[in-house]
């Protein structure tokens, strides 16, 4: 079809048609982004933690008074939550994934103050959270139990230059400091303290993930207590269930000491549902606005093919009355919608690039890769011509007797 009359009939309709391409362009520019920001938003709610997430519970405690003994007490627990019917494992850590708050420390290859180094989530974990945890361990072996140390003994440590410390780390953190060769029986740097890596295992994201690097993390060999920020741990046998054991290991507590608060009890998985509420949320939103966007559009593109086809009646007619078919007539608004789009989706390719650069810099949102731009070009380009259809049918309907009617 020659696109010369097209063309022709738009310049003297300027203002409608910009008001068109600056719709389109508009449109293309915050579908592209707000499509991106979804995509990314669920990448990071379906992030692996690392852990075998469906079969974990976590309960946190917290003592009423002065404890006189929390270490043992802790112990006691311990045995007391390894008792209970469907439940494999259990341990104490400081910390686990998709937590608001994190324990983090900088570590290098040498004790150097001004060497590089790495910021990475600082796991302290008691005996058997490896196995608890369900982490896959790629290279080296777990803690011995001789390895383990009790917090309170560290905090009573004076020389802290004097301490020695086996390391589990992730894999990320092995291949960051060591990338040409293993990192096994290596030594890295907390400060001046010295750590041997004996393991790495192959992810466990950082509480907050709030770093570049979301899975690098530190395992130290240290036993936390219910008092001084430790979480009890649960690998249930049968995920199906969490909810009983949740509730048979919060009276077993009690019943160990009932003068203690608990804050904390859910499984990890309801644990990380509500860590992501906000981005749920947000992901929704965005899908909202892109749909109504959407609508916007296409109502906008609806009304102004009416209001051509009511303009151009008689012109229609006169058209068919020359020869013109119906398939002519429906090819014609088509083509000048498929124009108008095209010239809205490069002005608007432009302005998503503009507003990405602009997220860029103010929320740290990573490049807009250009896969998006020709998925938001084809997705207006189908709503303009799907949009256009029913005004359009509606002008090849129109008789050639119209061209003989007077004003």
């Amino acid at each position: 079809m020659d696109i010369r009359p097209i063309l022709s009939t738009l310049t003297r309709h300027k203002t409608a048609a910009a008001l068109i391409v600056l719709e389109i362009a508009l449109s293309c520019a915050i579908i592209c982004n707000a499509l991106f920001i979804v995509s990314q938003r669920i990448d990071t709610m379906n992030m692996p933690s690392g852990m075998d997430d469906n079969r974990l519970i976590e309960i946190a405690l917290s003592g009423i008074g002065k404890q006189v003994d929390a270490d043992a007490r802790t112990t006691e627990d311990l045995a007391t939550l390894r008792g209970i019917a469907g439940v494999e494992k259990a341990a104490i850590v400081n910390q686990l994934p998709f937590q608001n708050g994190s324990w983090n420390s900088g570590f290098a290859v040498t004790p150097d103050p001004d060497a590089q180094s790495i910021n990475a989530a600082q796991y302290m974990v008691g005996e058997e959270s490896v196995a608890t945890m369900g982490l896959k361990l790629i290279a080296g072996r777990d803690f011995h139990a001789d390895e383990y140390k009790s917090s309170a003994v560290l905090e009573e440590e004076q020389d802290l230059s004097a301490l020695r410390s086996p390391v589990i780390v992730t894999q990320s953190v092995a291949k960051h400091l060591f990338p040409d060769g293993s990192a096994i029986g290596k030594t890295i740097y907390m400060a001046n303290v010295p750590l041997t890596i004996v393991g790495v295992v192959e992810a466990l994201v950082r509480p907050n993930m709030q770093d570049n690097d979301r899975t690098r993390s530190v395992m130290f060999p240290i036993r936390m207590n219910f008092s001084n920020g430790g979480s009890f741990l649960i690998r249930t046998t049968d995920p199906s269930r969490r909810d009983e054991i949740i509730k048979q290991a919060v009276a077993a507590l009690d019943k160990n000491d009932p003068n203690r608060l608990t804050w904390r009890k859910m499984s990890f998985e309801q644990g990380r549902s509500e860590f992501f509420a906000n981005d749920r949320d947000m992901v929704g939103l965005l899908l909202i606005v892109s749909v109504l966007l959407l609508l916007v559009t296409a109502l906008g593109i609806i009304g102004l093919a009416s209001f051509w086809v009511q303009q151009r009646t008689k012109q229609i007619g006169i058209r068919r009355a020359l020869g013109a078919t119906r398939g002519q007539i429906l090819r014609y608004f088509q083509t000048e919608n498929f124009l108008l789009a095209g010239i809205g989706i490069v002005v608007g390719m432009l302005l998503a690039y503009t507003l990405n650069q602009w997220l860029m810099g103010r929320y740290e949102l990573p490049r807009l890769p250009l896969l998006y731009l020709p998925i938001g070009a084809v997705l207006l380009w189908m709503l303009g011509q799907i949009a256009v259809f029913g005004p359009a049918r509606k002008a090849a309907a129109i008789p050639p007797a119209v061209a003989t009617r007077s004003n």
